[in-house]
């Protein structure tokens, strides 16, 4: 199943307007994190993002020196906004699921994907297409909701006192894999749980080398800006992954 829920006309509107208050967790514990697993320096490098959502990273690489980047999203209103907001010579979008991403053999220095495998039924599929168009050394760095966060079979996976604090996470049924239907922001999302044993092992069974894994909280100057952000560091809400083609 191949979802498709940020042309949701609700979803989208209220996922945008998340982006652009910079408060949401992508942007002050999901990105920085990501980005310390990136090579030191992206000089004409080619780069694969899946799930690139409106190009906003897509942009960044390629100031960071990236000769190429190509970004692949399934839903046309993102797509649509990465070209009218960060359009570039060297950035090609492109809407298409990125279960169906087809590219030649050993074409990217780097894969990357930002919170987009828990929304992908075949891990392995996704896996084995990355690695095929990925350079030999060639690197594949994703994150995605923790295997601890997606777990959960509960709308909120936090149980809380009478005065709505919190007192402890939930954490159940974690070895049933499978969909997980959500309320993020509308009714309905489907993710779908796997266990951490099952990413690393895909991940090695495809052929990668696993160099590095992530479970980061919040950057220390957003935590002092926002306390409740403290609390994300009672369980972790991110998972990220960086593999090498060997």
């Amino acid at each position: 199943m191949k979802q498709n829920v940020y042309d949701n006309e609700i979803f989208y509107k209220s996922y945008i307007e998340l982006r652009e208050k910079s408060t949401g967790l992508n942007d002050v514990l999901e990105i920085p994190a990501f980005r310390t697993l990136l090579p030191e320096n992206l000089t004409n490098m080619e780069i694969l993002e899946l799930g690139c959502g409106f190009g906003q990273s897509c942009y960044w690489y390629i100031y960071q020196g990236a000769a190429r980047v190509v970004g692949i999203d399934i839903s046309e209103k993102m797509i649509s906004r990465a070209r009218q907001l960060y359009q570039h010579d060297k950035i090609e979008y492109v809407c298409l699921p990125i279960e169906d991403i087809n590219c030649p053999k050993e074409q990217f220095d780097l894969v990357l994907s930002s919170l987009a495998f828990h929304y992908v039924a075949d891990l392995k599929n996704i896996l084995e297409r990355s690695y095929h168009c990925l350079k030999n050394n060639g690197f594949l760095i994703f994150s995605q909701e923790h295997p601890i966060a997606t777990a959960k079979k509960v709308p909120n996976g936090w149980v809380k006192d009478e005065y709505g604090k919190k007192i402890h996470w939930i954490l159940d049924n974690y070895n049933d894999e499978g969909i997980r239907k959500q309320n993020w922001l509308i009714d309905g999302v489907i993710k779908y749980h796997r266990t951490t044993s099952t990413i690393i092992n895909t991940l090695i069974e495809t052929g990668f080398k696993i160099v590095r894994v992530l479970e980061p909280s919040a950057i220390k100057e957003a935590e002092m800006k926002n306390d409740d952000l403290k609390e994300e560091r009672r369980r972790p809400p991110f998972l990220i992954i960086k593999a090498q083609k060997i």
